[in-house]
């Protein structure tokens, strides 16, 4: 399915009237607007292929009708999403789950909807069927060398895969670790996984990032090989430069200050990769800003200032979602998340930096925080929206989804009872 642009330009008109008056409310009050409109009207992020059917918990799954089957339906979603917002105009994939059995009619299909590759993602964390080593007791770090380099030839694999599609980056996270005290040997599991990935890191070209994801706790409850960002931190300066730390906003312990971890990071250039995503109890992969929206507003707030005062060179992150959606048409839901998260970032980019710079130097505790807290609660729906329709996106991508019946269509197209492949 394709989304016809006179389809959006059509509900747009019973939209703008009232998007021109907002957005003139607002440019009476910030006189910089252009500016940021112009770099959320840049802003990209990344879909991850697994995301665009209906995830599922240990009980049950519920389908929505219309899913993708395959890898190029899940592209055809992903040109949805952008058709409507021209704010992801990359798929983010996982091997196994979505291997190119054609990577040139692959790639001819994400070009014709304006789609790249972003990075490839390895999974070792689950057995494949025929597959020779089980990796119960972990893939990287396991104590059988043969299970090691069995994981080692699946990511390289996964980095072949990425090469043939022009992708330019692996991510790795590891589900390694032990449930039990006594079970593993930290010291070994470190080392051998260190060593595995120096292997890995050997086979990537050039121009490519390996990106270090972290988590600590999830599938392994005693203890996760690389459970935090400092762990991550320490593999990534081991390997060398083309390797940085990759933040998911799942992957840590309740109430972390994760806006601290980015800014020490970015301070170090060691910052690679953002998977976005939100939380109540744990690495939930709730819809992004659905529960924590201030959080992810001062994160944003960092991520500014650092690509703003970047004497250490980080590159700009590699932007990715990372959710489940088991109850949410998971076009939408992406949607809502991709929204969220430019709404951080236009009121992060509202922060009147040299002021609240003023107010730190000074110690006033007070104006720093009626700084930030005044640009959180500015309303920033019109900058969005005027990003979109410069863009040539729709005004309120929802209402314009629904307007189209977007889900039906792809229900007459693809039946009722198919499912993605992946979670």
């Amino acid at each position: 399915m394709q989304i016809q642009k006179d389809k959006i330009v059509a509900f747009n008109e019973s939209l703008l009237a009232e998007h021109k008056d907002s957005l003139s409310q607002l440019s009476k009050k910030h006189q910089n607007l252009d500016t940021i409109i112009d770099t959320i009207a840049a802003f990209n992020i990344a879909i991850p292929s697994w995301a665009l059917g209906a995830g599922g918990t240990r009980f049950g799954r519920f389908g929505f009708g219309g899913e993708p089957e395959n890898l190029e339906q899940k592209i055809e979603d992903v040109g949805v999403i952008n058709a409507l917002t021209k704010s992801a105009n990359a798929i983010s994939l996982h091997i196994p789950w979505d291997i190119p059995k054609d990577a040139e009619a692959i790639k001819s299909k994400a070009d014709s909807l304006g789609i790249q590759f972003d990075a490839m993602n390895s999974n070792t964390f689950q057995d494949q069927e025929n597959q020779e080593h089980s990796y119960k007791f972990g893939s990287l770090c396991h104590t059988d060398k043969a299970v090691r380099n069995q994981a080692v030839a699946h990511n390289i694999e996964v980095i072949d895969y990425g090469i043939t599609l022009g992708s330019k980056s692996l991510t790795v996270w590891l589900a390694d670790g032990s449930n039990f005290p006594g079970q593993l040997n930290f010291r070994r599991a470190f080392e051998n996984t260190l060593a595995s990935l120096k292997k890995i890191y050997a086979h990537l070209p050039a121009d490519w990032k390996l990106f270090i994801e972290y988590k600590p706790y999830e599938p392994n409850f005693y203890s996760m090989v690389i459970q935090d960002w400092g762990t991550s931190h320490m593999l990534a300066k081991d390997l060398g430069e083309k390797a940085y730390t990759l933040v998911d906003l799942g992957h840590h312990l309740p109430n972390t200050n994760i806006e601290h971890i980015v800014a020490t990071l970015m301070t170090r250039g060691m910052l690679g990769g953002f998977h976005f995503n939100d939380s109540k109890y744990g690495d939930d992969d709730l819809s992004v800003g659905v529960i924590k929206p201030y959080q992810l507003f001062l994160i944003f707030n960092e991520l500014v200032y650092g690509m703003e005062n970047n004497p250490a060179k980080n590159p700009i992150p590699a932007w990715m979602i990372d959710a489940s959606h088991n109850l949410k048409d998971p076009l939408e839901d992406l949607i809502q998340s991709i929204e969220a998260i430019e709404t951080a970032y236009a009121k992060a980019l509202l922060i009147d930096q040299k002021a609240l710079e003023s107010a730190q130097m000074e110690n006033d505790v007070v104006a720093s925080q009626r700084i930030l807290q005044d640009a959180f609660n500015t309303d920033v729906k019109a900058i969005l929206a005027e990003a979109r329709l410069r863009n040539g996106a729709a005004i309120d991508p929802i209402a314009t989804y629904r307007n189209i019946d977007v889900r039906q269509e792809l229900i007459n197209e693809r039946g009722m009872n198919n499912a993605a492949t992946g979670l």
